[in-house]
């Protein structure tokens, strides 16, 4: 009898956590986000930690749907949604993700979203914690980063000494011997042939002038970082340039260069690479456009990003030949060069400077009808790269 007396005390003295007191508890937790959905996906709750990390106070976000803090991208590829079956499916669900804060800055955050379910077995909601892991994320980022310029400065070392010993030595030594029999032989020979070697020996060394001036812009891309200057600058401004400069070839091979792109467009890049890369393109299109011919240079943006085409009626080319136009060989630049095409050094450094840009390039081309090369540039300054394809995986230690 005392013994239940006893007990009936104690249980009346014990405390029994109210609503209330879970509140506070979830609101003093300042580095997560916590918050509560209904089941048509519209947020009911927000703790003080969601309006830290997102900057929406609770009168902002009550009554507005669960997409509010994915990113456009991540909207359009139906994760909110995803993220509800997954939970529906696996009793939780998880990632790693970009996500929006109210004022459109982005933070990456480690995820879970649990179903909310009552008394009977029947789901009536969900609630999503999220922990700002932006500077994690940064910092695996940058040691990511750094890994791979160091893999690819290793290859680029190796690429240019290979280029130099291969592709500049052997025509050098051919230059050196040609030189050579006419300062031995010059006495003795016709008028014709001395002009002949003479003509010879001047081509001979502007080729190789010209591979030499692509392999320092090659290797600035690498070396001379701190040269690096993006700024926004006007398209239509840097396309006259480039035709200007290469009107005189234009002529002489009676082709005709056009660009149809609207005076207002800009792009956020570096100056003297974007000079380089309409240079190299334009000029190349130049020499595979025959007589009568027409270079077409156009511009649209999609995406945040400008894409440009130069378009070109020319000889055109073979899908094994497009395959291999960014990343040429050794033996590919050597062939190319005693066929009177080029280093192929142009587009890889064309390459270079695009990817240095936040870019990319690439070409269609139709055998005997011509090619048109794309290349893309920001038209802003990058903030942070949504989706980058190196993600952190999934951290619950976090």
């Amino acid at each position: 009898m005392e013994n239940n007396q006893n007990n009936q005390k104690i249980l009346r003295n014990r405390y029994v956590p109210t609503t209330e007191f879970y509140s506070q508890v979830i609101d003093s937790l300042q580095d997560y986000s916590i918050f509560t959905i209904d089941k048509e996906f519209i947020i009911n709750s927000w703790s003080s930690g969601s309006t830290k990390i997102f900057g929406y106070t609770t009168e902002e976000v009550i009554g507005k749907p669960f997409d509010l803090i994915f990113t456009e991208e991540d909207f359009n590829k139906g994760i909110p949604k995803s993220e509800i079956e997954t939970a529906l499916k696996d009793g939780r669900a998880t990632d790693n993700r970009w996500h929006i804060a109210k004022d459109k800055s982005l933070f990456y955050a480690y995820g879970l979203v649990f179903p909310l379910i009552d008394a009977y077995g029947e789901v009536f909601g969900y609630v999503k914690i999220l922990r700002d892991l932006t500077d994690r994320k940064r910092s695996e980022d940058a040691i990511k980063k750094y890994v791979r310029e160091l893999e690819d400065l290793n290859t680029h070392k190796e690429s240019v000494l290979a280029i130099l010993s291969h592709d500049l030595r052997s025509p050098l030594s051919g230059i050196i011997g040609t030189a050579k029999y006419l300062k031995e032989n010059f006495h003795k020979m016709k008028p014709v042939a001395v002009q002949e070697m003479l003509d010879l020996l001047y081509k001979s060394s502007t080729d190789e002038l010209e591979m030499l001036d692509y392999l320092v812009e090659w290797a600035r891309i690498k070396y001379a970082s701190d040269v690096f200057s993006p700024t926004k600058l006007k398209l239509t401004d840097y396309i006259d340039k480039v035709f200007a400069s290469l009107n005189e070839s234009a002529l002489v091979n009676a082709v005709n260069l056009h660009h149809e792109i609207e005076e207002e467009t800009s792009v956020f890049a570096d100056r003297k690479m974007l000079i380089s890369i309409i240079q190299n393109i334009v000029s190349n299109a130049i020499k595979h456009t025959e007589k009568g011919g027409k270079i077409t240079v156009s511009a649209k943006s999609q995406d945040g990003k400008i894409i440009v085409r130069v378009k070109d009626n020319g000889i055109g080319m073979s899908e094994e030949i497009m395959q291999k136009l960014f990343t040429p060989q050794m033996k590919t630049l050597s062939q190319t060069r005693k066929n009177g095409k080029g280093a192929g050094i142009g587009l890889l450094l064309v390459k270079g400077f695009l990817e240095k840009n936040g870019g990319e390039i690439w070409v269609e081309s139709i055998e005997g009808e011509g090619s048109s090369f794309y290349f893309t540039l920001l038209i802003e300054k990058e903030k942070h790269k949504v989706g980058d394809s190196d993600e952190i995986m999934f951290d619950e230690s976090a």
